[in-house]
């Protein structure tokens, strides 16, 4: 083999330019290319150097030399490393290979470096992208603690023909967390984009990356609606003879998530368990050309129960799932998630499932051993309302000082609302829901803004709120309500109970016309708590409603008095009472004989009429007054009777004048009266076989 070579001087290196003749040992063959020697950081202790060469052959050996030194012979590779103890790299060497093909032998070109000078980066791998308002983030593992220079084509995704659009750009170092390399962290938000894996990890925690704007120096022009393929290569700013590194794997830029899900949800508590249903539209198919996953996220339930997970991973549209009651109310959240960001979260309610009735807790876990399967929960009551923030949770799953030291954490005279919850099935469910004291005292204030009001003589209505919860330091048992005159010394203070769930009372039985001094006193098991006190002044007592009660009542009794006279007078005139008829029942057979029809008889009805006090009637005329008939038992035979009389009477009497005269008057009122008593005889008539014997004594 002939070699020329030309030497020059620049700045003390030596550079030299070389021209080699090759000549061939043996059958021709086609020369490697000059070997290019690299270290991958300025203090990387290890260089390597790389090749290539157009062979057929399977079986090749390539003897490396530096300057005239062998250093290694590599068999069917066209790569080595080499250690930097090996090789002379702070001066100006040539390098140069000799490639054993078969029966031929060939040599390279000789390359004369400075091996120090020398660096080439690893192309970007695992590149992470973001994208955000239109803007592109690209973002890959610093090979070293400082920026470098970044080389960025891209082109639509799905247009293999379409050409590449190369830009420049200087690249950006950030920190690098633990986060940045956890591929199951939660993506909150479309700024931490995708994740590192845990496996990678590097002397330098930096991360590089490069921001492209949707429009810059008019080359670059990203759509945020559409899908992009992007290569990265990078090389050194620091070193003196830095190299491109090779182009990154082609990455799929998926469209940004703009939108959040729109998510809709039914929810069902049946058995202590609630049922949760989700469920959304997909997302478009620009932001799904790497895959598109849902983050379901719900903080309330992240603290340990059973059968509950916190973050689920979905790569469906639709999800079901099991929680147990909440004494709060629980947010949950739907993020679709791609390689390119998260898109915003859409946030979904579930209300708080509590008990229409709390009652007071007979009995509580606290102090129990607890099997896997069991969660508790004691929720701090702030004005009655649970608070999120100020919960305590005991599990199986805990260790017994864990458990033992939240316990201590319970607060003494603070109300909590206490839950437990059990895993039955694989499905969370809620088994106690009641109000909590760990211990109880007596309160510490007085029920609010205590009353009086519509003041009677007697009575007086009572109006308060109950003792706020944080001072009520126990559950109220009931009240104490007491009385007492002010003006009298010998009456002592007359207290009773009433209802702790009453804020209205009629208090009653008050004496007109004094002064009282009314407290009211919350009572729990720790005692009676201070009193609320008001004083009070009944009204006289009105005379005139005395008077008017009085008369009525007096108006009550004779209504209904009156009311019957009334009613018998006009029951008498209206249906006058029948005679009850003597009937002598033992002139009838007793048994099995029928009853005889008796006859109607006929009796005498004798009359006497009696004559005026101031007149004297002759004796002669005393017989003729004196009328004797028989009774036929009707009307028309007395009246017969009388006329046959009268004539009688007519015939006999002929005499003188005076006498006629006294004879007609007395005849008339004889006619008079007789004619009054039969009209009060007809209405006594009984025609069934009664007797009337009535006479009048004429002495």
């Amino acid at each position: 083999m002939e070699t020329l070579k030309c030497c020059l001087s620049l700045h003390g290196y030596a550079v030299v330019f070389t021209v080699l003749a090759m000549i061939s040992k043996g059958s021709p063959c086609e020369a490697p290319s000059s070997p290019e020697c690299f270290r991958r950081g300025a203090y990387e202790n290890t260089f390597k150097c790389e090749w290539s060469m157009n062979t057929t052959e399977s079986d090749v050996t390539f003897d490396f030399y530096l300057n005239e030194t062998k250093i290694e012979s590599i068999k069917n590779n066209t790569s080595a490393e080499f250690t930097m103890e090996r090789l002379i790299i702070l001066e100006t060497v040539y390098i140069w290979l000799e490639a054993h093909d078969g029966k031929s032998s060939c040599t390279s070109l000789e390359s004369f470096v400075v091996l120090a000078d020398i660096v080439k980066y690893e192309a970007p791998q695992k590149i992470m992208i973001s994208r955000v308002k239109d803007n592109l983030k690209l973002r890959w593992k610093a090979a070293e603690n400082y920026p470098a220079l970044a080389e960025v084509r891209f082109r639509r995704h799905g247009h293999p023909n379409v050409s590449w659009v190369n830009t420049l750009h200087s690249t950006k170092t950030k920190a690098g967390t633990s986060e940045y390399w956890d591929s199951d962290t939660v993506c909150p938000q479309a700024e931490t984009g995708s994740s590192f894996p845990n496996a990678l990890s590097s002397s330098y925690n930096q991360l590089l990356y490069v921001l492209l704007h949707r429009s810059e120096n008019n080359s670059v022009s990203l759509l945020s609606n559409s899908a992009y393929q992007v290569q990265i290569r990078q090389k050194s700013t620091q070193a003196r003879k830095p190299l491109w590194s090779n182009w990154s794997p082609v990455v799929d830029v998926p469209a940004e998530l703009k939108e959040k899900p729109d998510v809709k949800m039914t929810s069902e508590p049946v058995n202590g368990t609630l049922t949760v249903t989700l469920f959304w539209k997909r997302m478009p198919s620009a932001t799904a050309v790497t895959g598109v996953t849902y983050i379901l996220n719900n903080t309330q339930y992240s603290r340990g129960c059973p059968c509950v997970k916190s973050t689920q991973l979905i790569k469906n549209n639709k999800k079901t799932f099991h929680l147990p009651y909440s004494a709060v109310d629980v947010n949950v959240s739907v993020i679709a998630n791609n390689t390119a960001g998260c898109s915003p979260p859409a946030v979904v309610h579930l209300p708080a499932v509590t008990a229409a009735d709390l009652k007071a807790c007979t009995a509580t876990l606290l102090n129990e051993k607890l099997d896997r399967k069991t969660c508790l929960e004691w929720y701090e009551l702030h004005n009655g309302v649970p608070s999120p923030e100020n919960v305590i949770t005991l599990t199986g799953g805990q260790k017994k000082k864990t458990r033992k030291r939240k316990g201590k954490d319970l607060k003494d005279f603070v109300r909590y609302l206490y839950y437990e919850h059990r895993c039955d099935d694989g499905k969370p469910r809620t088994v106690e829901m009641c109000l909590f004291y760990k211990k109880e005292d007596a309160p510490l204030t007085e029920p609010q803004h205590f009353s009086a009001s519509d003041e009677t003589h007697c009575s007086v209505n009572l109006s308060w709120q109950e003792i706020p919860y944080e001072e009520q330091r126990g559950f109220l048992t009931h009240y104490s309500l007491c009385r007492e005159k002010i003006s009298s010394q010998d009456e002592r203070q007359e207290c009773h109970n009433i209802s702790a769930s009453l804020i209205i009372y009629r208090l009653e039985n008050l004496t007109p016309a004094t002064k009282y001094t009314i407290s009211l006193a919350g009572v729990t098991q720790g005692g009676e708590g201070p009193k609320a006190t008001i004083t009070i002044n009944t009204l006289p007592e009105n005379t005139f409603n005395v008077w008017w009660s009085l008369g009525l009542l007096l108006l009550f009794f004779l209504f209904p008095t009156m009311c019957a006279f009334i009613f018998k007078r006009i029951k008498i005139r209206i249906c006058p009472p029948v005679p009850t008829p003597v009937i002598d029942f033992n002139s009838y057979p007793t048994k099995n004989q029928e009853m005889q029809v008796r006859k109607e008889e006929v009796h005498q009805l004798t009359l006497h009429v009696l004559p005026p006090e101031d007149k004297t009637v002759p004796e002669e005329t005393e017989g003729m007054t004196v009328l004797r008939g028989e009774w036929d038992g009707t009307d028309e035979d007395m009246e017969n009777e009388r006329g046959d009389s009268r004539m009688s009477g007519d015939i006999s009497d002929e005499g003188p004048d005076c006498a006629d005269d006294a004879l007609r008057s007395s005849r008339e009122t004889e006619m008079t009266d007789l004619q009054q008593l039969e009209n009060e005889f007809a209405m006594l008539i009984y025609r069934n076989g009664l007797v009337f014997d009535v006479k009048t004594d004429s002495s």
